[in-house]
């Protein structure tokens, strides 16, 4: 391959095949922003640019060799297999090499090479992908280290610091570009300033229940590839300390802002639903749109960079804008009681429901299992609860109590909540009517239902598949039905019945259930 022109000499040498020590018939180079990565057989090669951009400083040889060292010990985190180690560059300037005798004219992280069109920017995402990636943030976030109550990450001033740093350096990038900056840049400053002050006591709550974490930092889609059929998470931020000691919601605003930028918001509210069940992390949502908007702001500066590189257009960087300007946008809430029993298909259909509609899930099943200190998919009875221990009278009136609480909080926030229950007795549909009423929200109650004998057979399925969090067997179903309690006259106009059989037309129900009221 040959360099771009502009490329440094000791850059355009490491794309001879003898500058490595293992064999690497044609190098080849990628270019961002901030570094040059060559990809040489079966290795790669990651060196920092000698760039000081205020957020990031490789200014000097040292600094640029203690970001790689950090770069490696921060990414075996997640990718242990691909981060090898920090390899010293040797030689001359026109006959550099990797590794060899003498002293290091730079340095570069040493990474395995895995296809470099496997990242999910490129291959596209599935659902069964974004459950993957979900998953394994999830974990990830549950164990890595957390910030102390008291330093320089996490508070209030330290949020909104990079959030005001962005605006001053977009518009800095615009005029030297000889370009005036776009209208909407001052509405979003006023808005992210004025959310950033509002939302103080959150962060500093955040803080001290130990929510602001080691995270990653850049999680967005060119940062993760798909891997021998499971994600594989890279390239975290490791040249600036405060941008990776974050709230984990702020982690996965970014991959949710990142869905929706390209085009997938569904699978966005799919992540976010799916990370959420694992964590149990709803409090966290009331600074969700401020995160969201400060990452678009963040591709938008980056998009910025790149513009005035390479001399191209600011198309990019004005999409994020508008897309930044999305998410300040306040959102009408709404709540969905899916009703029916087990084998109905509440689950699923409500997971259709939620990307359609942009609407947090609470899950009845999952919650009752979280009052107990189990994962969504434990089995209750090998994790040694006793069945009316966790199914019983009062674990049920703790359940409802806890779904309440949950599904007022997330109104408040706004937007539609889904509520998946059996909701089979009026005793448990009545606090959420009442709940609705009291805030002036609009609700509905979706009911479903099928053939007897389709419920069983649903049932016994999901049973042997073992990856739901209903435990409900055969003879929790046969009570079902025999519990099920008539709606009243109040309730009656505000259900919507749904035949949950296989033939249903899902396309059509799902215009049904999220076409407005006139």
């Amino acid at each position: 391959m040959t360099a771009p022109a502009g490329t440094p000499a000791f850059i355009a040498g490491l794309l001879r095949p003898d500058a490595y020590p293992h064999p690497a018939p044609a190098p080849r180079l990628i270019e961002t922003h901030i570094s040059w990565v060559i990809l040489a057989g079966n290795h790669a090669y990651k060196i920092k640019k000698p760039l000081d951009l205020g957020f990031l400083d490789f200014g000097t040889p040292e600094r640029r060799l203690a970001c790689c060292q950090e770069e490696i010990r921060l990414n075996r985190r997640l990718a242990p297999d691909i981060y090898l180690d920090v390899a010293p560059i040797t030689g001359s300037a026109t006959a550099p090499r990797i590794g060899g005798d003498g002293p290091a004219l730079e340095w570069a992280v040493h990474m395995r090479a895995f296809p470099a069109d496997a990242t999910l920017d490129r291959t596209g995402v599935t659902e069964a992908r974004v459950d993957a990636i979900a998953d394994r943030v999830a974990r990830f976030h549950a164990e890595i280290a957390r910030a102390p109550a008291v330093g320089p990450w996490g508070s209030a001033e330290a949020v909104r610091a990079p959030v005001t740093q962005n605006f001053d350096q977009i518009r800095a990038l615009y005029a030297g570009a000889g370009l005036a900056p776009p209208v909407v840049l001052a509405a979003l400053e006023a808005w992210s300033r004025s959310e950033g002050e509002r939302l103080a006591g959150h962060f500093a709550a955040r803080l001290a229940d130990g929510f602001v974490r080691e995270c990653h930092g850049d999680l967005h889609l060119g940062n993760i590839a798909w891997v021998d059929e499971a994600p594989l998470i890279f390239d975290a931020i490791e040249f600036n300390p405060a941008l990776r000691h974050i709230d984990v919601i702020s982690e996965i605003a970014f991959l949710t802002m990142d869905l929706h930028h390209r085009g997938r918001s569904g699978l966005a509210w799919r992540a976010l639903n799916r990370y959420l069940e694992n964590t149990g992390d709803y409090a966290g949502l009331a600074a969700l749109p401020y995160y969201q908007t400060y990452r678009a702001m963040v591709r938008a500066k980056v998009a910025a960079f790149r513009a005035v590189q390479t001399g191209a257009e600011f198309a990019e960087c004005a999409g994020h804008l508008a897309l930044a300007e999305r998410f300040t946008r306040a959102r009408v809430p709404e709540l969905i009681l899916m009703h029916g029993v087990s084998g109905s298909g509440k689950s699923w259909w409500s997971q259709h429901l939620l990307q359609r509609l942009g609407a947090i899930r609470l899950r009845s099943d999952v919650e009752r299992k979280r009052l107990f200190g189990l994962a969504p998919l434990a089995d209750s009875r090998a994790a040694g609860q006793p069945e009316a221990g966790i199914y019983g009278a009062e674990a049920s009136a703790r359940t409802l109590d806890r779904l309440l609480e949950l599904a007022e909080g997330l109104l408040a926030l706004g937007g539609p909540v889904i509520v998946d229950a059996t909701f089979i007795r009026r005793d448990w549909r009545a606090p959420f009517a009442a709940l609705a009423e009291r805030l002036a929200t609009r609700w509905r109650i979706v009911a479903l239902d099928t053939s007897v004998e389709i419920l069983r057979a649903r049932v016994a399925e999901r049973l042997t598949r073992g990856n739901d969090a209903s435990e409900a067997g055969l003879a929790v179903l046969e009570a079902q039905l025999a519990a099920r309690e008539p709606f009243d006259a109040t309730e009656a106009a505000h259900v919507i019945e749904i035949d949950a059989g296989p033939d249903a037309d899902i396309e059509a129900v799902l215009e049904r259930l999220t076409t407005p009221p006139a």
